[in-house]
């Protein structure tokens, strides 16, 4: 036990030059002077000494005031210090070739990965020794499949949707979903996806949302977004299994990536305020696989020639390390014939494009994203990545999904467009003026976070096929989905170095207090939502791809990387937590128990 130091020799210098003396030092040496004795003690307790050690040691602006939640200076120094999943205390081996998305389930209990080994594989991390061990692989090379590139988890936690690259004839763009039931890890449905960056995502527990892409011209081309479900009733063959979303068209060789939901609800009780002036002021199936193929749908035909399919690979703009490569005189070709384009050519092209939105596409209903005030509603938005000027996407499109989109019953295929305006309008466009290269949202889906690579300031942009380059530093913006627009400055400190037509996705994550995204330079970064700091890189021997917190303890962090590892990441204080060995019961005293089972002295013979 400590024992107080008494100062015999002379009179204890005062709080205040004590004061002063501790706020040059060091915070860990301000805890272990205050162990000399009882003032020294009191001091080192002090809210404005950890007030100042705080804003020194973190180099924040004064002007960000403390976490609202936050109950002291002391305390906001420590959870900072001490909770963020920095420690890295196991890694996973069993993938074979590099790993490119992490998943958990929204329980936490279980997380999925995906790899160019073309394999989905199931985690437990609920183990009483804490360690983390694999409890199912599935390989898709039986379907033709490249490779798995993402993953997801419904909200009930029984199927998980697999996205991967379908190796198609003359090594197409197209991609496949795959529904599996975590109940027994049967394939239950595919459906075709195309392009395979759309990547898909849930819609609710038992539909998906894919996509498709039908090219109109050399520049021009139309994005489907389908809602299907996640499998097929047996009961009856009249009931819809697929449905159509959206049709909306593109232009100067974009198309629609990247979807994901948010559903955003009218009770604003977010994780996190980051207006810093308002803070001041004041969460059994055993039937055969389908295969949903929509190619032909809108009498469209899906058989594209070889010299097609060639310039789709040209226009996905993701990386070609990623990719089923063309060959170098497919490639050469394919750039050739771009080159020798007239300008003038592709400027009619987008001018008769443009003409053909104005004439055929809905007029955008200004009240679908605003609500009166006292009278706003639960929305979900369908998110997602395109363009209007170059083949790189550059823009967030937000379109609302509608209570009664949210199901595939209805009119069937091909009732509802009978109308001229066979186009939908984009509800709303951000513009990010740079390379989008992931999103993520946070928990309670307010805040979507977006990893962009710049261009530079004032660039024109004149030939679609020619995007201006790009920056290697990565810039992470936050966007409010409630007021639309994108709040603060965007944190920085990843880099990535591919060029843009190789550019390929990074995935991020967003717990309730940290953001955490991998960088092309070996590491990994957490920073803080509210205090905008990075606060953590996390080494790996290659380009790291994805991370993902626990949605059940932000303390637990995953990475995936090109180097064919999942490590996995915890803080400071789980780690002396879990080294803690177990206190063991404290012995009873015998005396205390007999004084608590003495019997009552009798009185005259009686109890």
């Amino acid at each position: 036990m400590t024992q107080d130091v008494r100062m015999d020799d002379g009179p204890a210098l005062p709080d205040s030059l004590v004061l002063e003396i501790f706020l040059r030092l060091p915070h860990d040496t301000v805890l272990s002077a205050g162990l000399a004795c009882r003032q020294w003690l009191a001091v080192s307790k002090d809210e404005f000494l950890w007030r100042e050690l705080f804003y020194s040691y973190y180099r924040i602006p004064r002007s960000v005031p403390r976490h609202p939640a936050s109950l002291s200076w002391y305390r906001e120094f420590k959870r900072l210090f001490d909770c963020i999943p920095c420690v890295e205390v196991q890694t996973l081996k069993e993938h074979h070739d590099q790993v490119l998305h992490l998943a958990f389930s929204h329980r936490g209990h279980r997380f999925s990965s995906c790899s160019k080994d073309c394999t989905v594989k199931l985690w437990d991390t609920e183990r009483p020794d804490g360690t983390i061990t694999m409890v199912h692989s599935s390989s898709m090379r039986q379907f033709n499949w490249g490779y798995t590139q993402f993953s997801q988890f419904n909200a009930d936690d029984t199927l998980l949707l697999v996205s991967g690259v379908y190796l198609g004839s003359h090594h197409s763009s197209s991609g496949e979903i795959a529904v599996i039931s975590l109940e027994n890890y049967t394939l239950l449905s595919r459906v075709r996806n195309k392009p395979y960056d759309v990547f898909g995502c849930w819609l609710n527990e038992t539909h998906l949302i894919s996509g498709n892409l039908h090219w109109i011209g050399n520049m021009t081309s139309c994005s489907v977004l389908w809602l299907n479900k996640a499998f097929q009733d047996v009961e009856s063959e009249n009931v819809n299994v697929v449905k159509r979303l959206f049709k909306i068209q593109n232009i100067n060789a974009s198309t629609i990536r990247t979807v994901m939901v948010a559903h955003c609800r009218r009770h604003d009780s977010p994780d996190l305020l980051l207006d810093y002036e308002a803070q001041g002021q004041s969460q059994p199936l055993s039937h055969q696989p389908l295969l949903f193929d929509l190619g032909t749908t809108d009498s469209e035909e899906d058989e594209e020639d070889d010299e097609e399919r060639r310039r789709e690979m040209r226009l996905q703009g993701l990386s070609t390390a990623h990719l089923p490569q063309l060959t170098p005189s497919g490639l050469e070709h394919v750039i050739q014939g771009r080159h020798s384009e007239a300008s003038e050519a592709r400027e009619l092209e987008t001018k008769w494009a443009r003409l053909m939105a104005r004439t055929h596409t809905k007029a955008p209903d200004p009240n679908v994203l605003s609500s009166a005030p006292g009278d706003e509603e639960d929305k979900t938005y369908l998110l997602f990545t395109t363009g209007s000027l170059t083949y790189s996407p550059h823009q967030i499109g937000i379109k609302r999904i509608m209570p009664d989109q949210m199901t595939t019953s209805g009119p069937v295929l091909g009732e509802e467009r009978s109308t001229d305006e066979f186009f939908d309008s984009l509800d709303h466009v951000i513009d990010i003026h740079g390379h989008i290269i992931g999103m993520g949202l946070s928990p309670d889906h307010r805040y979507l976070y977006v990893n962009s690579r710049a261009w530079p300031a004032g660039c024109v942009i004149s030939d679609p096929m020619s995007p201006p380059p790009i920056a290697e530093e990565i810039d992470l913006h936050v966007i409010d989905l409630k007021s639309l627009r994108e709040e603060r400055r965007s944190l920085r400190a990843h880099r990535a170095f591919t060029p843009n037509d190789e550019c390929f996705f990074i995935f991020l994550d967003v717990s309730r207090d940290f953001v955490a995204s991998g960088a092309e330079d070996k590491h990994g970064y957490i920073w803080d939502r509210h205090y905008n700091i990075c606060l953590a890189r996390l080494q790996h021997d290659d380009v790291v791809n994805s991370v993902a917190f626990s949605p059940a303890d932000q303390e637990l962090l995953l990475s995936a990387s090109d180097d064919s590892t999942i490590k996995v990441w915890r803080s400071p204080r789980m780690v002396r937590l879990a080294q803690t060995p177990a206190r063991p019961p404290r012995p009873r005293s015998l005396l205390s128990w007999l004084g608590r089972n003495k019997k009552t002295p009798s009185v005259n013979g009686k109890p």
